[in-house]
């Protein structure tokens, strides 16, 4: 899975990496955390690409109650063309989640070390990701929520998780906003390359910020 991530980079550089304009500048975050609000890029009516922001965790269109966002905030790649929570999002509503690196955590002796993990190249990314707009009953609230795909390890990642996010560069994001439905198997059998390192474990509770969680620590022995 993928539960905590990294966006710092200037947004309007990022977003242009995408074909989309930033009206809005976003806060640079070095822990952001499910519940927590984050910045896609997705199709717009006028036929150009928009930045939004997505509260993540998906809530399905049909869901009476929205807390069953805290339990959608991945889609596994293998079965989100089925899966009812996601399936009519992964046919009209997909979208670029804006990304500089994520976590995971490796058992180091008796703790759990998060590493964090990049592109090789030290560029933003996005994530593939889904959308949905909840509305109450009573049409007094709504809400735009949204989920990161992920897929099967790939061998670099093996070794910290069995599962990681689908990551997107220019190319396979045009691909992917297009509709595409060959585009997960590409990625996932030509991943990009990446790099990982140990950082500090005050990564571990979201409410903390700031660049020094992606510095390099050495692992306990």
């Amino acid at each position: 899975m993928c539960g905590r991530f990294a966006f710092y980079s200037p947004t309007e550089a990022t977003a242009a990496l995408f074909g989309a304009d930033a009206p809005v500048p976003v806060e640079a975050r070095y822990n952001i955390a499910p519940s927590q609000y984050i910045a896609g890029i997705r199709n717009s009516e006028d036929g150009g690409r928009e930045l939004s922001m997505f509260k993540w965790g998906l809530v399905p269109f049909w869901a009476k109650d929205p807390a069953i966002g805290n339990r959608m905030i991945n889609a596994r790649a293998e079965t989100v063309a089925e899966k009812p929570s996601f399936r009519a999002a992964y046919r009209h509503r997909r979208c670029l989640v804006l990304a500089d690196g994520f976590y995971e955590w490796r058992r180091g002796g008796d703790v759990k070390v998060p590493y964090f993990i990049s592109l090789a190249s030290g560029e933003p990314f996005a994530f593939a990701g889904l959308w949905e707009t909840w509305t109450a009953k009573d049409s007094a609230t709504s809400l735009e929520s949204a989920t990161l795909i992920t897929t099967a390890a790939n061998e670099f990642m093996s070794g910290l998780h069995h599962r990681m996010p689908i990551i997107l560069q220019s190319g396979t994001a045009d691909r992917w906003l297009a509709g595409d439905k060959s585009l997960l198997d590409d990625v996932t059998a030509n991943p990009p390359e990446l790099q990982a390192w140990p950082v500090d474990r005050r990564v571990n509770n979201a409410r903390n910020e700031g660049p020094e969680l992606i510095i390099r620590r050495d692992p306990p022995d």
